[in-house]
């Protein structure tokens, strides 16, 4: 239509502008080349719906829809791949949950039964051999080897037993457990707060796999030593990494107060609670050796006894160490496993961690000189006052006083156990 328009004009002017005669033959000649020219010019565009309209129209088009996509993109959520990974440590998590319980559970039936087997056969056996003692012929002998073979199982018992320590296995099962619900519970807070990275998910997996390093399931091959030359505090957690810049304009609820109060908190935590688990263990731990050693030693001595009673050569001797060697390692037997000395040990162990966890995680942020980085320090502040059941104006209170006493303060910092 505006071709049509402009063309009508041309036509116009160039009939005004001529005389009536040549206006004729303009007219007539116009009559005949614009059909022409109209139909070689203007109708290619109607038919294609206006090339250069449409070339205008979708550059217009382009340029508005572009910024909508990448918006779209912007506020579509998080990463569904990284999600996907989140939701799969989850249920990897979960599964290690179930499997650590059952297992401790199992670990646990195992301390109660095989302390009843084993003392029960040791007492049969004492039993026997005394009988044998008072005996003659047949009845004698059949009673003293029927003996000796109890006190050689029991002795055999004892030792696995006394080498894989049950209840410390179902200790260690325990704590597996609770620090897998942690990993649990902080994966789903990653999830509810929305906009989880690939650094979750490092994170998630790291902690996870330290914590099946910390807590291995088998026995064969992979069991945590039982009795370790040296007492060292659990370790559960992995290496701490350098986070995220935040974004706080430099203020994250650091200040240089809070700094020297969290400074005092490491040396309490480190001259006081942690060194006092640790010493705990280590007595804990030799009792424990004492007592593993022992056992087998007195049903192996009673075995050797037993098999002895009636020889004129050793008299009344091997009947007493038959009879009393058998009570005494029941007695051994009932006081290690049944008072679960090797758990006793287990829960120093990890508590004495527990306070590593701690110091290594107070030490990380004060090392870290970019305060965007660190943790939110009022939230830290908090976190550190429940770990220990104190708070906040107890925690600071702490601090003060550890600042004029040093290591000579008679309190702990953890007011939980």
């Amino acid at each position: 239509m505006a071709t049509l328009k402009a063309w009508s004009l041309i036509l116009n002017s160039s009939l005004s502008s001529s005389s009536s005669k040549q206006r004729g033959n303009n007219v007539k000649a116009a009559a005949i080349n614009i059909p022409n020219r109209v139909a070689s010019i203007s109708l290619p565009g109607l038919r294609n719906g206006g090339f250069l309209e449409n070339m205008e129209l979708q550059n217009c088009t382009e340029k508005q829809l572009s910024p909508v996509r990448i918006n779209r993109n912007e506020s579509s959520g998080p990463d569904p791949v990284v999600m996907a990974k989140l939701y799969a440590i989850l249920e990897a998590v979960s599964d290690r949950v179930e499997m650590h319980k059952n297992i401790g559970d199992q670990r646990n039936d195992w301390n109660s039964l095989l302390l009843t087997s084993i003392n029960s056969i040791t007492l049969a056996a004492a039993t026997m051999t005394g009988i044998a003692a008072i005996s003659g012929g047949a009845p004698a002998a059949a009673l003293k080897l029927s003996s000796t073979f109890m006190y050689v199982a029991a002795t055999g018992m004892l030792s696995i037993v006394n080498k894989i320590q049950p209840s410390q296995l179902a200790e260690e099962q325990r704590n597996a457990v609770r620090l897998f619900k942690q990993i649990e519970n902080q994966i789903r807070t990653i999830i509810s707060i929305g906009n989880p990275t690939v650094v979750d998910v490092k994170e998630m997996m790291d902690k996870v796999l330290a914590l099946d390093k910390a807590y291995p399931l088998p026995l064969l091959g992979v069991m945590l030593d039982k009795f370790p030359a040296n007492v060292e505090p659990a370790v559960w957690w992995p290496e701490q990494r350098r986070k995220q810049n935040k974004g706080n304009n430099g203020y994250n609820g650091w200040n240089g107060k809070l700094e020297e109060e969290m400074r005092e908190i490491i040396n309490v935590i480190r001259t006081k609670d942690k060194e006092d688990y640790l010493r705990l263990g280590k007595k804990a731990l030799n009792l424990n050796k004492f007592l593993a050693i022992t056992g087998p030693v007195l049903t192996g001595l009673a075995a050797v006894c037993s098999a002895l009673v009636g020889s004129p050569s050793h008299g009344d001797w091997a009947v007493v160490l038959g009879v009393a060697g058998g009570a005494l390692a029941s007695v051994v037997n009932a006081l290690e496993h049944g008072g679960q000395v090797g758990m006793v040990f287990e829960m120093y162990r990890s508590n004495a961690g527990f306070f590593k966890m701690m110091e290594e995680s107070i030490e990380w942020n004060l090392r870290e000189e970019d305060l965007e980085r660190r943790e939110n320090g009022e939230v830290f502040e908090m976190k550190v006052g429940l770990q220990l059941g104190r708070s906040l104006s107890e925690l600071r209170n702490l601090a003060a006083e550890a600042a004029v006493k040093g290591e000579a303060i008679d309190e702990f910092a953890s007011k939980l156990f």
